[in-house]
């Protein structure tokens, strides 16, 4: 038998996911922004790179695979790629130089100036997330931070930040998710339009 106490949990967590969710108006501005900029990058050849930690890697590679496969509608591939998902690349950069380099070395190896480079990190601290932006910076690429909190301090280093003002990470991480696919939502529409 399962406690009340655990029943009510279920819509406890509702509650802080809806609430959360009622922040996301404030970002309407960000989020088209957010769209704008992967539209030229995808019109002009350029390709979106994702990255993240742990969850946030996870989502990266969900986003990338969305874009390279499809969201709802059929159409070709949108050029995308997680820098989370070579566990060669991941180990080896790790093993022989240090773990907060590791995405950093990926966009100066992957990254032109025509890509959007979007890092997610829901404490807007993680060092590696903030080096590869910097590098992304360096390149000329237009870099984007989905963060949380306060924005920790990728707020300063990516050219756009939405930050889900919130201090729970998996409501921070459902947010992203939205605008994830929110993003794909809005790039097939794009797509079709042009068809």
């Amino acid at each position: 038998m399962i406690s009340k106490q655990i029943q009510q949990s279920y819509l406890a967590s509702l509650e802080r996911h809806k609430k959360a969710f009622e922040t996301m108006y404030m970002y309407h501005e960000q989020a088209l922004s957010l769209l704008e900029q992967c539209r030229k990058t995808l019109k002009t050849g350029g390709k979106v790179i994702w990255f993240g930690n742990g969850g946030s890697a996870a989502d990266s590679q969900h986003l990338a695979a969305e874009f390279m496969v499809r969201y709802k509608n059929e159409r070709g591939p949108l050029a995308s790629i997680a820098l989370t998902t070579d566990t060669s690349i991941l180990t080896a950069h790790s093993n022989d130089y240090h773990f907060d380099s590791v995405f950093e070395r990926q966009i100066q190896g992957l990254c032109k100036p025509e890509d959007l480079v979007i890092g997610l990190t829901t404490s807007g601290t993680s060092a590696n997330i903030n080096l590869a932006l910097a590098a992304a910076n360096e390149i000329g690429a237009y870099t984007v931070a989905l963060t949380g909190r306060d924005g920790g301090t990728v707020k300063d280093i990516a050219k756009l930040s939405i930050i889900i003002a919130n201090a729970e990470t998996a409501r921070i991480q459902e947010a992203h998710m939205f605008i994830g696919h929110w993003l794909c939502e809005a790039i097939d529409a794009l797509v079709a339009e042009s068809a």
